[in-house]
């Protein structure tokens, strides 16, 4: 539906939901209720279940990412970024910036961000422009498969029950050698292909005043010590005070960080309380759709667990020896592959795997492992059906050819390193 048809993704989720209730034998069914009307119905509910959880956090952080944008924040990051390593290591600057601004602001929004300077510092050098463009991606790629509270992650660690802080720690750990990997294929991409720049977009000239550096990180590093902080203290000493734990949740951590991004671009901008909520009602309409989106994907996920569908892979696959983790990784690559969505991909993979390994705790490995493999599965396969494809390419002036020769080279080498290191690590430390 979503790749022939060209349907809506939500509304493809909710028709699969349904479609998938209908062909189930064994789903659930209301008292006083027929089949049918449960195969509409449960859908429903499962929609309403996953936006319970998922709403507020998503709510924020699309408030989070447009703060930062129009306050200044992400600006002074970047500059700061550059300066510190200079010219000749502003790839490294550029990547850094990718990986840190795509854990709360969208991909899209973020590559828009940054191509204006990566094109601005290859018009003043005369080269590398390749190296730029593919740093950027790799940056905002990774985290954005990986480090809630982007969406697809989120609705992962919620599917499959895994602690929130010890995602967002291992999705941040995990991401460091996969995104030195896009690095490395930039460098080779740039020295194998002449690619000049052919739009003419300069770095704007900000007269305004931005916060500073330390200002400018809080509301994306408060929420993720905060939430990361009732993880470690678990593990450490194994009971958490309440104000920890409080402070730690989700909601709470997410709500201060989005306090803090609001009186920044509230004071850099110059915006009174009226100015303020007109503005914040923007990416509140962003995240509605993605909330529709992400919601309608975990009432299909709920549906596939309602089916039986993890018993018939479980026992197509028993004699087959195949590692979970593989099997996650290649059944999110073939969604990813297939309709082009890696968000999508994450969801239904996710929802697959819950419904047959369950909590996980038979596993000889910390089920956060499932969730990387499944992620980096999602990054495997990038081209014309994904929308990122025709960012990367629109903006940064690149043919479709030469888009393949290096976003898409780079999406696989990420999926592919990605997997080996989750792989060896699940061996070498099971964390169980």
């Amino acid at each position: 539906m979503i790749y022939k048809l060209k349907i809506h993704p939500f509304i493809a989720l909710i028709v699969s939901s349904i479609i998938v209730g209908v062909l189930s034998p064994n789903i659930p069914i209301g008292e006083g209720s027929s089949h049918l009307i449960s195969a509409v119905e449960l859908p429903m509910k499962e929609f309403g279940i996953m936006a319970g959880k998922i709403t507020w956090v998503i709510a924020l952080a699309a408030i989070i990412g447009a703060a930062m944008m129009e306050s200044g924040a992400a600006r002074r990051i970047v500059e700061n970024m550059v300066n510190i390593f200079g010219e000749s290591r502003a790839a490294l600057a550029l990547l850094i910036c990718g990986f840190i601004l795509s854990i709360p602001v969208f991909f899209d929004t973020v590559f828009f961000l940054l191509i204006p300077l990566a094109i601005a510092l290859a018009q003043k050098t005369g080269k590398n422009y390749v190296l730029y463009v593919v740093a950027i991606a790799g940056g905002a790629v990774v985290t954005h498969s990986l480090v809630p509270p982007t969406p697809g992650p989120l609705i992962m660690a919620e599917t499959l029950g895994i602690d929130l802080g010890i995602t967002i720690i291992a999705g941040i750990c995990f991401g460091l050698l996969p995104a030195i990997a896009a690095l490395w294929v930039g460098q080779r991409a740039n020295t194998r292909l002449n690619i000049p720049v052919r739009v003419e977009i300069g770095l704007p000239n900000h007269k305004e005043e931005a916060p500073s550096l330390m200002l400018s990180l809080l509301p994306v590093v408060l929420p993720i010590l905060l939430i990361s902080c009732v993880s470690v203290t678990n593990i450490t000493i194994g009971n958490t005070p309440n104000w920890i734990t409080f402070l730690g949740n989700k909601n709470i951590a997410m709500s201060l960080g989005a306090f803090v991004a609001i009186l920044l671009w509230a004071r850099y901008q110059k915006l009174d309380h009226n100015s303020l909520w007109e503005k914040v009602a923007k990416p509140l309409e962003i995240a509605g759709l993605i909330i529709l989106i992400t919601s309608a994907g975990g009432a299909f996920g709920a549906m596939i667990k309602h089916s039986g569908i993890g018993n018939a892979i479980e026992h197509a696959t028993s004699g087959a020896s195949i590692s979970f983790l593989l099997l996650g990784w290649i059944i999110s690559a073939v969604m990813k592959t297939a309709q082009g969505s890696s968000t999508v991909a994450m969801i239904t993979s996710a929802s697959i795997m819950f419904s047959l390994v369950g909590s996980g705790t038979d596993l000889p490995y910390h089920p956060v492992y499932l969730f990387l493999a499944i992620g980096f599965g999602s990054g495997f396969i990038s081209w014309m059906n994904d929308s990122g494809f025709w960012v990367v390419s629109r903006m940064s002036g690149f043919t479709e050819k030469e888009t393949f020769q290096t976003w898409s080279l780079m999406f696989a080498v990420v999926g592919v390193v990605g997997l080996i290191e989750v792989l060896i690590f699940s061996q070498l430390l099971p964390m169980v």
